[in-house]
């Protein structure tokens, strides 16, 4: 069937209250208005106000709620606008959902899924563009998932609400609007490995969420050119899956990191140097990374644009890895 990853998002989300009763969803805007980016238009009517709550604009007491109903036995699915106000409730993700477990010495599980917007290119400026979920990668205690494709925005949350701990998803907004064909069965995905969603031999390109796009249309360049690149879709940024990733730099022998969030301290520089530590040997090439200029999102469309990863950085960043 023809979709959106808007509307394969909204499925998961009636899926998952349709199957599971302890299952409801909170947030900002997400009952009477449909969420801000219409993911969850009509929800509320469908399910009632007792499983779609909209709540105040309070991050820290929202995620906070989300996280008794959670030790209460419930499954809440609580959705952030974007990933610049979930800093609000940081000290909740942090100090309480990813580390209860450890403090309370296994006993204290907590189930709680929580949603955001994340990443630039909508003229949103800076405090509603920024890609921080590298920053939660570096939480113990939370699984973090970017949904880059429709399978895997209709099919994460099923399988993140199974897991008996705290996960992140992650939604680039640029995404909502991508369409194609999902199968009319699609459901639960896999959320343990990355996918290599082009294969190469000549230089391996590690991208996720709104960065995949990216890296798949410069492979489509390079292809022109007679380069043939590898694109790794990582799907989960903590844990990492680096035996997918290794394997495909011991195939091609070079490597780009694609990765929309600021190059110091990234994800793309955890990904270079595991890849330093353990297949130096196979290297041919310095590593590339193509990140996010290291300035807060612009708002004018030339400088936001000048400002993120684009497909001919890709492709120069391939050309000097293949040499």
């Amino acid at each position: 069937m023809k979709t959106t990853y808007r509307e394969a998002c909204r499925e998961a989300l009636r899926d998952a209250l349709t199957r599971d009763d302890r299952v409801f969803l909170m947030g900002e805007d997400v009952g009477a208005y449909g969420g801000c980016f219409a993911v969850s238009l009509g929800l509320l009517e469908e399910f009632g106000p007792e499983r779609v709550r909209d709540t105040p604009l309070s991050e820290s007491a929202f995620v906070g709620a989300g996280i008794g109903a959670a030790l209460g036995g419930l499954r809440p699915v609580v959705e952030i606008m974007t990933v610049n106000f979930s800093l609000l409730a940081l000290d909740q993700i942090l100090n309480n959902a990813a580390t209860l477990l450890h403090m309370s010495g296994g006993q204290l599980n907590v189930p709680l899924v929580i949603r955001m917007t994340t990443g630039a290119g909508r003229q949103l400026a800076a405090q509603h563009s920024h890609s921080l979920e590298g920053w939660y990668a570096h939480i113990p205690g939370l699984r973090i998932l970017a949904p880059a494709t429709l399978e895997d925005a209709r099919g994460m949350l099923w399988t993140a609400l199974q897991d008996p701990d705290p996960v992140l998803l992650f939604e680039h907004g640029t995404l909502y609007g991508m369409s194609g064909e999902l199968d009319d069965d699609a459901g639960p995905v896999d959320i343990d490995r990355a996918a290599v969603r082009r294969p190469g031999t000549d230089v391996t390109v590690v991208a996720y969420g709104g960065t995949l796009g990216t890296a798949l249309d410069a492979a489509d360049d390079l292809a022109g050119t007679g380069i043939d690149a590898e694109v790794i879709d990582l799907r989960t940024l903590r844990p990492l899956d680096m035996p997918t990733v290794l394997g495909s730099v011991a195939r091609t022998h070079r490597l780009v990191v694609v990765d929309e969030g600021w190059r110091s301290g990234s994800l793309s520089a955890e990904i270079a140097a595991r890849v330093a530590e353990e297949a130096l040997y196979e290297l041919d090439a310095p590593i590339e990374r193509v990140c996010t200029a290291e300035v807060p999102i612009p708002y004018a469309k030339h400088l936001e644009e000048a400002a993120l990863p684009r497909r001919d950085d890709v492709v120069a960043a391939a050309r000097r890895a293949v040499g």
